[in-house]
């Protein structure tokens, strides 16, 4: 896991004071327009749950160093009360060591890469304090995940394609480098969302190698706001990783991330499944 330094603790401390939460607020609440009446709360989980729904909002404009300087140490400060957990700490399937299973939040996990299922303007979720993996992997990597996005996008000049896939740094994350694929919505299996589904995961793995990474982690892609079937989406993603696996030896773990018990248990019946045909 990476952490802010000491020296860059001591520096924000000297320049901004200590209550750097209230001095991030300030400046966020000041960008607003002269129609938003927004006061600093008084305790900390409703100043951070503020700080976030602002970010979430913010366009991706220039950001002051200091208020960047700020943001970090009180991202380092979230992160340090959460679980990091590491490739080494997640079980592995007994069929195939590299194929591992967790339940939990991917912005915790210290892997090489996570992958992100992004939107075609690849520049996170604006809706503030939305339930989606796009808007949890933006206000954990902070304010210069969507900065980096939006140069890319602007170079790119127009929507990025779906099943296509970019790769961006962390920043305030464990993991080192976000990988941004953009999923298919599911209209009813009549528009090749399976084929857009292989690819999304596909490219990833493709761009994870081509960077020289050794581990990423998966959300379950497209089965969220967009709607595809959980257990054909498991399908998928399962025999795409697998198939991946089966001629890249580059790739030391690959790590399906869900959020429920029940998808968990979706995913595990689906990789036993894959892993045990191929055996067989």
């Amino acid at each position: 896991m990476r952490s802010i330094s000491l020296f860059r603790l001591f520096y924000i401390h000297h320049i901004i004071g200590m209550d750097e939460l209230d001095y991030i607020l300030r400046e966020l609440v000041g960008e607003l327009d002269q129609s938003h009446s927004v006061s600093i709360p008084k305790f900390l989980e409703d100043k951070r749950k503020l700080m976030r729904y602002l970010t979430n909002l913010r366009p991706p404009w220039p950001v002051p160093e200091k208020l960047l300087l700020a943001q970090d140490a009180e991202l380092a400060r979230q992160l340090a009360e959460k679980e990091v957990v590491y490739p080494n700490q997640i079980n592995s399937s007994s069929l195939d060591p590299r194929i591992k299973l967790w339940q939990g939040d991917i912005t915790c996990l210290a892997v090489d890469a996570i992958v992100n299922a992004a939107n075609n303007q690849l520049l996170g979720c604006f809706l503030p304090l939305h339930g989606c993996i796009d808007n949890a992997i933006h206000s954990a990597a902070g304010i210069q995940l969507r900065l980096e996005c939006n140069e890319l996008m602007k170079i790119q000049g127009h929507p990025e394609s779906t099943g296509s896939a970019k790769i961006t740094s962390g920043y305030n994350l464990p993991a080192k480098f976000v990988i941004h694929t953009v999923g298919p919505v599911w209209l009813g299996g009549f528009h090749v969302e399976s084929e857009l589904l292989k690819q999304a995961y596909r490219n990833s793995l493709k761009l994870a190698v081509a960077r020289g990474l050794k581990s990423i982690a998966f959300p379950s892609i497209s089965t969220g706001a967009y709607g595809y079937p959980i257990e054909e989406a498991s399908r998928i993603a399962t025999k795409t990783v697998v198939d991946f696996l089966e001629n890249e030896d580059k790739l030391e773990q690959v790590t399906f991330v869900l959020f429920s018990e029940a998808d968990f248990q979706i995913y595990a019946q689906a990789v036993e499944a894959i892993l045990t045909k191929n055996e067989a």
